[in-house]
């Protein structure tokens, strides 16, 4: 972070009135009315168990999918408009590959990581993301094992019974219905999911594809026409695979519209980030370059949010210094813990810890005991992120060695 005699940004009011949230989801292919349904359940825990007053209504008229909330919190009345900024069509296409060419993908995602030399560098980041990453491949792979193995007992069975030239199609078929069977239940097991939110990230070796390029260039006319709506903080929240898309919506902002000091703050919060896994592959040119100049402006602060019980997220890797870009003036992003063990009961963390993708998601829900990490506040509260952070220290534990192979930038 930043020294005492680094200029910090500048906050246009003393306290906030009025909010503009853009949400930048995950890889994800649910409609955006999950993420308002979740804050709606979550706010009203939330204010029950921290003593604040929130209420959340449907947007007004029509245009991009969003929602209202009004809050009352420390004396203060906040109205804050949210609004997801939607790529899930993206990810709806990318998924709706067939079982051949899905096993196709990992064989090519695979050698992606490991061909590069990306995978043998993320390993010494974080364990958690990278068992999350082995996962698809180790299920997806038990998953053909199996089926073969079931092809072969019926063939076997059936030529011996039947004709022996009955054993080709009958493994064939059981193969099939086998995997087919399999892929039905993946809302449980999360292996297609996962290996096609990997190969994703992996097919152009990190470098942004066209369709998602023209998604930012979408979102950033959003966010220059709320400039001029009257808000007193702009903050856009990036989650999970989202992260990196607010890191290079925010730098082409900041590039090529010259912000001012003085005028409505712009924020920026990353939730459980997964970076890394983009910005170690080597065209990941583009994002390199972002996250170098996101962490040097003194404009836009920059809070960075992970947990260590977060085992699908780079927790407490600072994703620029990770990635070997840190600029001499480096000032962002600030990385600390939404330590989940601490601020959840013990009971509830015991019916927790194991729900990895559920885990995924608590920096979006309520916690019984929250310290200084409090989703709700921070989104609908009275303070400015940076307000709220200011004198808030990085984690100690944090992790800050260039790890990645490929640190060039564009």
């Amino acid at each position: 972070m930043s020294s005492e005699n680094d200029p910090k940004p500048t906050q246009a009011v003393p306290f906030v009135r009025r909010r503009k949230v853009f949400y930048i989801p995950g890889y994800d292919p649910f409609h955006p009315r999950r993420y308002r349904e979740l804050y709606r359940k979550e706010s009203a825990l939330q204010a029950e168990i921290s003593g604040y007053d929130i209420a959340l209504k449907r947007a007004e008229g029509g245009g991009p999918y969003g929602w209202h909330v009004d809050a009352k919190i420390g004396g203060q009345v906040v109205s804050s408009d949210f609004e997801v900024l939607v790529w899930s069509d993206i990810v709806k296409e990318t998924m709706t590959q067939n079982i051949p060419r899905t096993y196709l993908m990992l064989a090519r995602t695979a050698w992606t990581y490991i061909g590069s030399g990306a995978f043998s560098r993320l390993l010494k980041t974080r364990k958690g993301p990278m068992i999350a990453a082995l996962y698809p491949i180790f299920m997806l792979t038990l998953q053909l094992l199996v089926a073969c193995g079931l092809g072969m007992i019926f063939g076997n069975l059936t030529s011996r019974l039947l004709h022996g030239w009955l054993f080709v199609p009958v493994f064939a078929l059981v193969l099939m219905f086998s995997l087919r069977g399999f892929r039905k239940i993946d809302n449980k097991l999360f292996a297609y999911y996962l290996m096609h939110d990997y190969s994703w990230s992996a097919r152009n070796h990190g470098a942004s594809p066209p369709e998602l390029e023209a998604k930012i260039e979408a979102f950033r006319g959003r966010l220059l026409q709320s400039l001029s709506e009257g808000y007193d903080e702009i903050l856009v929240v990036g989650h999970s695979s989202g992260a990196h898309i607010a890191v290079s919506l925010l730098a082409d902002f900041s590039r090529r519209n010259n912000m001012p000091k003085g005028g409505t703050t712009v924020s920026l919060l990353t939730l459980g980030q997964v970076v890394p896994m983009v910005s170690f592959l080597k065209n990941a040119n583009r994002l390199r370059g972002d996250l170098q100049f996101m962490s040097g402006q003194d404009v836009i602060p920059w809070v960075d949010v992970t947990a260590p019980g977060d085992g699908c997220a780079f927790a407490l890797c600072d994703p620029v210094s990770v990635t070997g870009v840190a600029p001499k003036n480096k000032r962002w992003p600030l990385v600390f813990s939404a330590s989940f063990t601490q601020s959840l009961t013990p009971a509830r963390w015991k019916a927790l810890r194991w729900r990895f993708f559920r885990l995924h998601f608590q920096y979006l829900c309520a916690f019984d005991a929250p310290k200084d990490y409090d989703y709700f506040q921070i989104t609908a509260g009275p303070q400015t992120l940076w307000q709220r952070y200011e004198n808030r220290p990085a984690s100690k534990s944090r992790l800050e060695d260039p790890l990645s192979p490929y640190q060039d930038v564009l």
